[in-house]
């Protein structure tokens, strides 16, 4: 098993629920985010959130990127920000509630600005970041040759595929740095090979950062626990109106986290019907 230790909590939702009128969304939502450790390494978190259609998956989803406030309880992460000193700038860290902005949103629909070029709505993220002031040209070239989107630089989005256009949105919120990303549905409307390069460089992200953490919302469950360290299945209890988190699967306790070839595990098999057992 690969040595790791977990640290401070970075992500927590707690008590959350949702309530539209007279109908529960969500009710007692809790779980923690934390920083891993991993000797050697800048290891970043990649949770998923798999569920049944109509399980409020979606709501959930925007209720973590602060787009939408709960009902009740309270979802917080833990953010940095330089602050000057007397020798010069130092990260700083502060918790707090989520705020709209706080994560970089990649939702399944992919919206782009229809009258930017592909380049020109990637530029545009890229100056909302300080860290890459004077190197946005070859930041954007370099992801685009990793996602393989440079032959469409200069289209418009309309001519894209979904394929093409879910890359798209992908890079810039890259581009734009933010430690927090939220994927919902990253891997519809992918081919096989582009499927398998996508995966990849989600995870390469998410090891490019010790506090860079991917929460991913997904039908596709054998690959989003393929690259996770830990996924929540919402689901409903009896009685109980409304979803909540019904399972929380430890992949790093099981020994399934960052194995490259974890599909041809016996565990890894017995997790997915685990997984589906719940739903």
């Amino acid at each position: 098993m690969t040595a790791y230790t977990i640290k401070e909590t970075l992500l927590q939702a707690k008590d959350v629920s949702l309530v539209y009128g007279d109908k529960c969304i969500l009710h007692d939502v809790n779980f923690t985010i934390k920083d891993i450790i991993r000797p050697g390494l800048q290891q970043g978190q990649v949770v998923s959130l798999v569920g049944r259609s109509g399980m409020g998956k979606t709501q959930l989803f925007r209720l973590l990127s602060g787009l939408q406030k709960p009902s009740s309880g309270s979802i917080t992460i833990r953010q940095r920000k330089p602050a000057e000193t007397g020798k010069g700038s130092i990260q700083v860290y502060q918790e707090r509630e989520v705020r709209p902005g706080d994560m970089g949103v990649i939702f399944q629909n992919y919206y782009q600005f229809g009258w930017r070029t592909v380049k020109q709505s990637l530029m545009l993220a890229a100056r909302r970041n300080n860290e890459l002031a004077g190197k946005e040209e070859d930041s954007i070239r370099q992801y685009a040759e990793q996602f393989d989107i440079t032959d469409v630089l200069h289209r418009w989005p309309g001519q894209l595929s979904g394929g093409q256009q879910q890359r798209v949105s992908i890079i810039q919120q890259l581009l734009k740095g933010a430690d927090y990303l939220l994927l919902d549905e990253p891997f519809s409307g992918l081919d096989v090979c582009v499927l398998d390069k996508v995966v990849e460089l989600l995870l390469q992200v998410s090891l490019s950062d010790e506090l860079k953490t991917l929460v991913i919302v997904s039908h596709d469950i054998a690959t989003a626990v393929a690259m996770s360290d830990t996924v929540y299945v919402l689901g409903r209890q009896a009685g109980v109106a409304g979803s909540t988190l019904v399972r929380e699967i430890d992949l790093m306790e099981r020994g399934l986290a960052w194995q490259k070839d974890v599909r041809r595990e016996k565990a890894f098999a017995e997790t997915l019907e685990e997984i589906k057992g719940c739903l």
